[in-house]
């Protein structure tokens, strides 16, 4: 999850097991998906990327594949003798081999169901009409996700589709830099401070005080989130302070 993502998600080989979880769940503590997220997100298909980065959805398993992040699904049983006769291989086409011979086939992704209504409200170019398409589809699943949206932190989900948005058009070492400008920005508002104490119950306002166990985001709502406020957290750093990238020949 978030940065365990990170670590993994850029290899040319990810091996999902019937144990994995994965999420990026950043707009629930007032962040973003950060770690890459805005350059592999929004390269998923059917717009699974803005999905699961906007509400956090966790996928199990064989989903993982089926969603494209990962490559191959081995059983957690087989997985020594994998890394076993993986270390033996010469080069990448018998990895590749290899990996293909242990890969199971995938079985229904349980998002089938509402693929097509993912690919229809995710493909909206805000989340307000995100949230208007979600309320026209009127299943099970729509009302769920509108409900998971409005718990999240309202300035990370603007913050989330423009970045996956921009990112979309970027390679990965330029996704970082923007990403670094945003992280450098969201530890000085007043968001991430909240959501982050707020998950791991340390918000003495919201527990100990009022109780009410929801963290007080500012802006508080969608509507209050100006395009300036967004716009403000990808400005460039000042030189010295821009995420810097070294060629690390030895």
């Amino acid at each position: 999850m978030g940065g365990g993502m990170g670590l993994s998600v850029h290899g040319r080989y990810r091996v999902a097991t019937e144990k994995t979880l994965i999420a990026m769940p950043e707009t629930k503590i007032g962040l973003f998906p950060d770690v890459g997220g805005s350059f592999f997100l929004p390269r998923l298909p059917v717009n699974l990327g803005l999905y699961l980065g906007l509400t956090g959805d966790r996928l199990k398993g064989k989903d993982v594949v089926k969603a494209g992040i990962a490559t191959h699904f081995v059983s957690s049983k087989r997985l020594y003798e994998l890394e076993m006769l993986l270390s033996r291989c010469k080069g990448d086409s018998e990895v590749q081999s290899l990996l293909n011979k242990f890969n199971e086939p995938p079985e229904e992704f349980s998002l089938a169901p509402n693929i097509k209504h993912i690919n229809y409200c995710f493909a909206a170019s805000t989340v307000e009409e995100i949230i208007e398409r979600l309320e026209k589809v009127q299943n099970d699943w729509s009302i769920k996700t509108i409900q998971t949206l409005h718990s999240m932190c309202p300035g990370s989900l603007k913050l989330t589709m423009l970045a996956l948005q921009r990112g979309a058009q970027l390679e990965l070492p330029q996704c970082l830099r923007m990403e670094y400008r945003l992280a450098c920005r969201s530890v000085e508002n007043h968001d991430f401070p909240e959501g982050t104490l707020f998950l791991f119950n340390n918000c003495v306002r919201a527990l100990l005080i009022d109780k009410d166990n929801k963290p007080q985001w500012n802006p508080k709502t969608l509507s209050e989130v100006s395009d300036d406020y967004i716009e403000s957290f990808f400005k460039k750093l000042p030189e010295d302070k821009e995420l810097k990238f070294f060629d690390a020949k030895l």
